[in-house]
């Protein structure tokens, strides 16, 4: 499976963009951390992980008895630049400014006399 599919399958599941929240806001998490943070078994938690590690957005490292999990953000701004990016650019921001335009009252869109 190529990584962008990895990437989006990882991102499809609320539980394990939860798990990427986490590490957002504290990242270098154990298991135990992130296991109190939801309601799943210890294992259901060790099988997001590792998907979320194959698509490359968790990385861990072992520190004596602990493996700690690291948010990687590089696969998600991949994914932005090849995905999102280029359909909100140009187009969207055009469309935000008539949007903005359009929804301005009558009066103040009127020059004074």
């Amino acid at each position: 499976m190529p990584d962008d599919d990895l990437v989006f399958k990882a991102l499809a599941d609320p539980t394990r963009r939860f798990l990427l929240d986490q590490l957002f806001a504290r990242d270098g998490r154990t298991l135990t951390e992130l296991e109190s943070e939801v309601d799943m078994s210890r294992f259901g938690v060790m099988k997001h992980l590792k998907l979320l590690e194959e698509a490359g957005l968790v990385v861990t490292r072992k520190e004596g008895r602990e493996k700690k999990h690291f948010l990687n953000p590089v696969p998600i701004r991949q994914i932005h630049d090849r995905w999102i990016d280029k359909f909100t650019e140009r187009n969207v921001t055009a469309l935000l400014d008539l949007k903005a335009e359009l929804e301005t009252p009558e009066l103040e869109n009127e020059e004074p006399s």
